[in-house]
């Protein structure tokens, strides 16, 4: 089994499930990824086209959310059945390209020696409206002075992390546009990679700058205080003195 798991969250998303899985398992075969798709209760015919995709590689699986309850309960949905200790994320709307994900995990393995639990993209040359990116340099430069993590862009989909060290940060809704600050909370070293951003293959967008706007001003806020109520300390098992001297 590859210890490389990719995590593809959709929610109606008909339209790309074909072109964008076809790209993906081409970029990332089968003996070296697994690919779980999590379907978030999708409302249009996503889930019977990516009943069709198996066909494109025997590494895909395919999970179902019956009702939709959120990007990052589908991402943790996946990372919760993914077989790999390495972990990665990657939006299924086809915004990201799939070849970026060898970077990550190849960034990821050459820093496995070190304290490295999250490596995250950041979108260069963006191909969303004036009103998206305008509205996410705003929201990213409030998130960065509150929470000082040091990242230009944590709304990027194309994320390369330890499986072991995301499942140990505490779970709430929209946890995933906070990663970095999250990770380096519990001690983890973060680095970040750019990547590439194309338009979106087809359909439109579940969110809107003001949904984003509101939910963000309530999760920065629970953020910040879970950083400022958190604590890093290192425990070393005593060895009892017989043992020591043995």
């Amino acid at each position: 089994m590859p210890d490389i798991s990719i995590v593809v969250p959709m929610r109606n998303e008909a339209p790309n499930v074909r072109p964008f899985l076809q790209e993906l398992c081409e970029a990332c075969p089968s003996d070296q990824y697994e690919i779980i798709v999590v379907d978030d209760g999708s409302a249009d015919q996503t889930h019977d086209e990516l009943l069709a995709c198996r066909e494109f590689s025997s590494g895909l699986r395919i999970l179902r959310h019956a009702v939709s309850a959120g990007q990052t309960a589908a991402i943790r949905s996946g990372v919760v059945s993914a077989r790999g200790e390495i972990v990665c994320t990657v939006g299924g709307d086809g915004k990201n390209p799939p070849e970026e994900i060898c970077r990550l995990v190849a960034s990821m393995r050459e820093h496995l020696g070190v304290r490295v639990g999250l490596i995250a993209g950041q979108r260069v040359g963006r191909q969303d409206t004036l009103g998206k990116r305008w509205a996410s340099v705003a929201a990213n430069a409030i998130r960065r002075s509150v929470l000082g993590d040091g990242t230009r862009d944590t709304g990027c989909g194309l994320k390369c992390f330890r499986r072991d060290a995301f499942l140990a940060l505490p779970y709430f809704d929209h946890m995933h546009r906070y990663l970095p600050a999250l990770f380096k909370r519990d001690g983890w070293e973060v680095c970040l990679i750019d990547v590439g951003h194309r338009e979106r293959l087809a359909g439109r967008s579940n969110y809107s700058n003001l949904r984003r706007g509101l939910e963000g001003a309530v999760d920065l806020a629970g953020v910040s205080w879970l950083i400022m109520r958190g604590k890093n300390v290192e425990s070393v098992e005593s060895t009892p003195t017989a043992a020591r001297d043995a």
